[in-house]
């Protein structure tokens, strides 16, 4: 999918926001500056979350409970050395919220076995145009990879 900047790339988040149910987790892929914090604002605010969505890079995890769901925001970059295993991830991913991971390739063995991958890039020949692919890992994200 193709958005013609970050606004229709929230405007995206904000409609898939309704489907998530309780123990959703969604792995955010893409280089620094892509929009996946752009992506989690779009999700707040179709979850009813009033509350400013800020990057979690230096709490590692910020929690929204004002919504239909809480939202659990992750970014582990900085744990790109390890320690994800530590931090109990597992109860957020299992939890009664939407968790949100930016940076999921340093989760390693903290790795939900099933969610939704949401790639983003952005568009080569126009910085302002992100690229979107939806990947679901298990069956309860099929749907949710399936909606435009």
């Amino acid at each position: 999918m193709e958005f013609a900047n970050e606004s229709a790339l929230q405007a995206y988040a904000e409609r898939l926001a309704p489907q998530l149910q309780p123990g959703a987790v969604l792995l955010l892929d893409g280089d620094l500056g892509a929009g996946k914090t752009s992506f989690t604002k779009g999700l707040a605010r179709g979850l009813g979350i009033q509350e400013v969505i800020k990057s979690p890079t230096f709490t590692i995890v910020r929690e929204y409970e004002s919504g239909r769901l809480p939202l659990y925001h992750m970014d582990i970059y900085r744990l790109e050395h390890g320690g994800a295993a530590d931090l109990g991830l597992e109860e957020y991913f299992e939890g009664d919220g939407v968790s949100v991971v930016e940076w999921p390739q340093f989760l390693g063995v903290a790795m939900p076995e099933a969610y939704l991958l949401v790639q983003i890039t952005k568009d080569p020949a126009d910085d302002a145009k992100r690229i979107v692919k939806l990947t679901a890992h298990g069956a309860k994200y099929q749907a949710l990879a399936a909606i435009r």
